[in-house]
């Protein structure tokens, strides 16, 4: 398991790449796409961190606090964790396809797709209760339907 912000870095690093600007909500649900997406395919968490349930859909809490200075506009800069070593090909090769499948939409978009009945969030999320937690076992169990579904 990684560190989220060092999944982060490298979807900054990817966009960086392409000329593209992330904003930290897109920022937030690609990384957490990403989890849930590995999480589905490989068996296993992509990142360490807890992921908790908020207004706006999931939210990774240590990434957040990292990025949130930001507010709606564009993170000019990397995380100062920046450890570009710590992903290994597979963790790479799904990062990039969430990016190039997720990546052109905005956090609006991205919030609204992990807001849908059934999702980890749906299902954990209640009006007014603050930092609930996503089972583990929600995120892989519904990202694995989603791989099968594709396969």
């Amino acid at each position: 398991m990684k560190d989220s912000r060092d999944v982060a870095n490298y979807i900054l690093q990817l966009a960086h790449d392409r000329g593209d600007s992330v904003t930290p909500m897109q920022l937030l649900k690609l990384t957490y796409i990403a989890h849930g997406w590995f999480y589905g395919i490989e068996g296993r968490p992509l990142i360490c961190d807890p992921v908790e349930a908020w207004q706006y859909g999931p939210v990774i809490p240590r990434l957040y606090d990292e990025i949130k200075r930001y507010r709606g506009g564009a993170i000019t800069s990397k995380i100062p964790r920046w450890r570009p070593d710590q992903l290994d090909a597979d963790e790479k090769d799904i990062v990039k396809q969430v990016y190039d499948v997720y990546g052109k939409f905005t956090g609006p978009q991205l919030s609204n797709m992990t807001h849908a009945p059934g999702s980890p969030w749906h299902m954990t999320y209640e009006p007014g209760a603050f930092g609930r937690r996503i089972s583990d076992d929600l995120i892989e169990e519904h990202y694995r339907r989603k791989a099968s579904a594709t396969a």
